[in-house]
């Protein structure tokens, strides 16, 4: 790597305040600035894309305060002590399918969240889209994983009772100039294994999706795609790793590790330190954190915060499938997929998301900006949306690094750790296979250290997800209340969930004891009116389940306390 090149590069490009240095690790990025932009910028400039040595992010950032890592207040020795084969840093996806595939082995494996519930941090914060794999490099590890990963989708999600469909995804055009183009790269992205590839003219384009606008001339569907709930098969893979043996430890951070050599040799939380002969690097946007600790950061991560909006369940009859307009005034942004327009497995519509970098790795706030943005770029696809059909918004952080390809891989300097690092989107299509891989390689260390490891004789594939009582015929559903009167009771209007969803999404293997975590595995409080009717219903199930009082109910985490304390009867609580 010629660094005399890049530090010219640098400057050429007006990155004056910034250079370079090479190092063992990778190339080491150097300097201040009170602008973040300019600091991923130089970075950017500095990387090669999807290079494989990577820009270590060593510049200053003056203009704010970076925020720390929340961590939970819980402190305790409930893990303290213990000495897993393997342990897995981090509850989102990526960690969670790490888990489960791991259990296929005759292992000792344990899941540490630093949150109070799985898929807190992007696993829960974004589309759900299933990517076909559209406009991924040829040779990146993104299209590798895409492409197995999305092959794998249909068998995980029927051993994991998690709803999905392939409905396909549409890209529509605002030139029929490019038809003769279209027609060539079809042939390229079956080629790819996207299967079946249709191109639309302008009569196919609006017979197959309505309601796209009528100045679009053609389109291209590729069926491939699909869409699932990304929080409902996070947990669905953290409890079919539980089932099978494998502990989990929610609230629980990653404070330090003490290391020997070239080795991890123990694992410092706030719930006690472990000895793990193998860790697993799945922190999302702090895996760089991880590693610098582990004393393997080859790495950086730039945080990139993106926001959503879900519409009401009406408007699902303008979307057939999941769809986006390219060219014309629209213009995919530098480093991300471009947001479209996604008709959710649920039947709402959800719009975005944008990109924008950002300093804060738990910047979770939305703001009416990139709201208006998001809609003014969609609705140049489609007239249909409005904000005024708005249920809500959200925001989540993805975890890329400059190079914009994923991190699968065994440490560089620390013989027991692997790194699955750098993982945004498609990060959700691509996690069955990286689970694959990353499985593979921790068996691998494990038998280079004279362990035998056997394959799980006893494991078990298959989890039975929570009954849909409002998705049954009324011979189900009559034969469901006639067993447990419970699923006749209806407390979520706007969803049509009974107490007995509540209940039982209670009493799974994965803890759940909030407001907040009924809701992502059974839907209450989803609806158009937010929980407004069904929540004080919903926290009451919590406290007689869980046997606490109903004041110390929580919405999230435990500084979201739902009530102050009694106001009539009972012991008052002022």
């Amino acid at each position: 790597m010629n660094v005399d090149k890049i530090n010219k590069k640098l400057k050429e490009n007006g990155f004056t305040d910034f250079s370079v240095r090479e190092s063992p690790e990778g190339l080491v990025l150097e300097g201040e600035s009170s602008n973040w932009n300019d600091i991923v910028n130089a970075g950017f400039c500095t990387a090669k894309k999807f290079g494989k040595i990577h820009v270590i992010n060593d510049a200053r950032y003056t203009g704010d305060e970076i925020p720390p890592m929340r961590r939970p207040e819980l402190n305790d020795k409930a893990i303290d002590g213990l000495y897993p084969d393997v342990l897995v840093i981090g509850g989102g996806i990526v960690g969670a399918s790490i888990a489960r595939e791991l259990m296929k082995w005759d292992l000792d494996v344990l899941l540490v969240e630093k949150e109070y519930d799985l898929a807190l941090g992007a696993s829960g914060r974004n589309d759900g889209c299933v990517h076909p794999g559209i406009d991924l490099v040829k040779g990146s590890l993104k299209q590798k994983y895409n492409l197995a990963g999305n092959r794998m989708f249909d068998r995980i999600t029927i051993e994991l009772d998690v709803d999905f469909d392939r409905c396909g995804q549409s890209v529509a055009f605002d030139s029929e100039k490019l038809l003769p183009l279209m027609h060539l790269s079809k042939i390229y992205f079956r080629l790819m294994g996207l299967g079946k590839v249709r191109v639309f003219n302008q009569k196919q384009l609006h017979a197959f999706e309505p309601a796209v606008r009528e100045e679009l001339k053609c389109g291209m569907f590729f069926p491939t795609g699909g869409i699932v709930c990304p929080y409902n098969l996070t947990i669905a893979y953290g409890e079919n790793a539980v089932d099978n043996g494998a502990k989990l430890s929610l609230n629980t951070a990653v404070l330090g590790m003490e290391i020997e050599g070239n080795e991890i040799i123990s694992v410092n939380t706030n719930r006690g330190t472990v000895y793990p002969k193998v860790v697993v690097n799945a922190a999302g946007v702090f895996a760089e954190n991880i590693a610098k600790m582990a004393h393997d950061r080859f790495y950086s991560i730039h945080p990139r915060k993106g926001t959503n909006t879900i519409l009401d369940k009406k408007t699902a009859r303008f979307v057939n499938t999941s769809y986006t307009l390219r060219g014309g005034e629209v213009k995919k942004e530098g480093n991300t997929k471009g947001g479209g327009i996604v008709r959710t497995i649920d039947n709402n519509v959800l719009v975005g998301p944008d990109a924008v970098e950002t300093y804060k790795k738990e910047d979770f706030t939305t703001e009416d900006k990139n709201i208006a943005a998001v809609f003014e770029k969609q609705s140049k696809a489609t007239e249909k949306i409005s904000r005024g059909d708005t249920i809500t918004y959200f925001s989540g952080v993805r975890a890329p690094t400059f190079e914009e390809d994923f991190i699968v891989e065994k440490g560089r300097k620390i013989r027991n750790i692997v790194h699955a690092a750098g993982i945004q989107s498609p990060g959700i299509t691509a996690a069955p296979a990286i689970a694959l891989d990353i499985s593979k390689m921790c068996v691998e260390l494990l038998s280079e250290c004279g362990e035998k490891v056997l394959r799980n004789s006893k494991f078990n594939p298959k989890r039975h997800g929570i009954p849909r009582v409002a998705r049954l015929s009324d011979k189900e559903r009559s034969a469901l209340i006639s067993q447990n009167p419970d699923y006749g009771e209806i407390v979520c209007r706007c969803e049509e969930i009974s107490r007995g969803e509540i209940i039982d999404a209670l009493n799974r293997s994965v803890p759940c004891d909030t407001v907040d975590g009924v809701k992502k595995r059974c839907r209450p409080g989803m609806g158009r009116c937010q929980g407004g009717f069904c929540g004080p219903n919903v926290a009451k199930i919590i406290s007689e389940q869980k046997n606490i009082p109903l004041e110390n109910v929580c919405k999230g985490d435990d500084k979201s306390g739902l009530l102050f304390g009694r106001s009539k009867g009972g012991d008052r609580n002022d």
